[in-house]
């Protein structure tokens, strides 16, 4: 069996990672990869936003099975073009995928399938948004841009000057190009986020363990946002019982709705959700699966994920029922200098083989390559070859995965294995997973009582 990985993040490293380990035995590639992934799949030196060269390659080598990890290529249509070639794809068509593409689109269909969330104005020019400021009695208040802005399109915003500050930045700047043509003004809701990552089918749908994030570039949620600095699961709070009623009231109403309208959803569909006083509410969508989620949520996986890919590709999830180690797993992302603002490239990454023998722990390669060359390179690294440097090549480095009987052990093992690895500039979170040792031990609850 062949299966193609698009993407070259942490998120794919994960998949490919456990793909490889499929009892369906697949031979990998991954378009384009990076350091890590190429020790473990076959990488392609094509971009996951190509998708002229990717479908050219998919035409040539007949994956039986393509995986596209990032949100552009599938908002930009790869599946559509790839299934026109009769390339099973594990992934949502463009007219699903702007429930990620569009924050407006999901905003229309979750307000047509009767979903809790937050009320929200539309706007195309700033005086529109100025106007519906003006309005506020207080703050904060959420500016979103509508399209995709590569994860810092959504501003809180504190203050009233802040707020005008940041449509203009949209509207008038056009500092996210045409992304933000269109911004939403939305009511900033209190509470705890919970990441639920749904497996469809187009008639079934699955939920896999819930997880949670760490957007926020320092310690007490405090600097710019990121793409995420970490994340642990399951949530302790967030049980079987939460799962079936976010399934009942947000996930399947939006399918539902979705159906009606003539999408049928395949692939992974992401419900960023909140816990607030009122109950919980949904946050967004997106179209894919999550990073740094996924780098929390498969290590506990027990049940085999490329049969679950397959399955919903074909349409036949119904009766999948996932399994899950009663372990905690906690992943502590690693960045480069300068992130989020900016990042660096070039430097020597030290450790990283004390770190891969060690029981319970998984390092997941985000933005390496290795010195003197690309991050792609063909067959697995080093086959043949003289060992080579990975070094830093993006902002979000490396995701540090530990397993653990418990938060507090999972947690102590992920440090541990950050304190052997080592790169110029590097940034990590110091309390990635605190709080759900804390709720674990009964010391504190992750939510509000309701």
């Amino acid at each position: 069996m062949r299966v193609l990985v698009v993407g070259g993040g942490g998120r794919e490293h994960a998949l490919v990672h456990s793909f490889v380990r499929s009892s369906l035995t697949p031979q990998v590639f991954c378009a384009p990869g990076n350091a890590g992934i190429a020790a473990e799949a076959d990488c392609v030196p094509i971009g996951a936003e190509d998708v002229p060269a990717l479908l050219d390659f998919a035409a040539r080598e007949r994956p039986d099975l393509t995986v596209v990890g990032p949100e552009a290529p599938l908002v930009a249509g790869i599946t559509d073009l790839f299934r026109e070639r009769d390339l099973l794809v594990f992934g949502p068509d463009a007219h699903a995928a702007r429930m990620e593409g569009s924050k407006l689109f999901a905003k229309e269909v979750i307000g047509e399938a009767g979903a809790p969330t937050g009320a929200y104005t539309r706007h195309a020019t700033a005086e529109s948004a100025h106007a519906a400021l003006a309005r506020l009695e207080s703050y904060p208040v959420v500016i979103k841009a509508d399209g995709l802005a590569a994860g810092k399109g959504v501003i809180i915003a504190r203050t009233a000057a802040e707020a005008r500050a940041s449509v203009d930045d949209m509207l008038v700047a056009k500092s996210f190009g045409t992304a933000g043509d269109v911004v939403l003004v939305e009511e900033h809701l209190v509470g705890s986020e919970v990441s639920l990552l749904v497996l469809c089918d187009g008639e079934t749908a699955v939920p896999l363990a819930p997880a949670q994030d760490y957007k926020r570039i320092f310690a007490g949620d405090q600097g710019p946002n990121t793409g995420g600095m970490g994340s642990y699961c399951p949530v302790p709070g967030f049980e079987r019982k939460a799962v079936d009623a976010a399934m009942d009231q947000v996930v399947e109403p939006v399918l539902a709705t979705l159906k009606r309208r003539g999408i049928a959803y395949r692939g992974v569909l992401y419900a960023g959700l909140i816990v607030t006083t009122d109950g919980t509410k949904v946050l967004e969508f997106n179209c894919r699966f999550g990073d740094p989620e996924t780098q929390a949520v498969l290590p506990r996986l027990q049940s085999d994920l490329l049969e679950l890919c397959l399955a919903a590709a074909k349409g036949e999830l119904a009766g999948a029922t996932p399994v899950w180690t009663p372990q905690a797993c906690v992943a502590v992302v690693l960045a480069s200098a300068g992130y989020p603002a900016s990042s660096h490239k070039g430097d020597v990454i030290e450790g990283l083989d004390s770190v891969a023998t060690t029981d319970g722990v998984t390092v997941y390669h985000a933005g390496t390559a290795f010195a003197g060359g690309t991050s792609a390179g063909g067959a697995a690294a080093g086959a043949g070859t003289a060992r080579r440097d990975v070094v830093t090549a993006g902002g979000r480095v490396l995701a540090v995965s530990a397993l653990g009987d418990g938060f507090a052990a999972a947690r102590q093992r992920a440090y541990e294995a950050v304190a052997r690895i080592r790169f110029d500039g590097m940034q990590s979170r110091p309390d990635i997973a605190e709080r759900a040792v804390r709720a674990e031990a009964g010391e504190a609850s992750l939510f509000p009582a309701s």
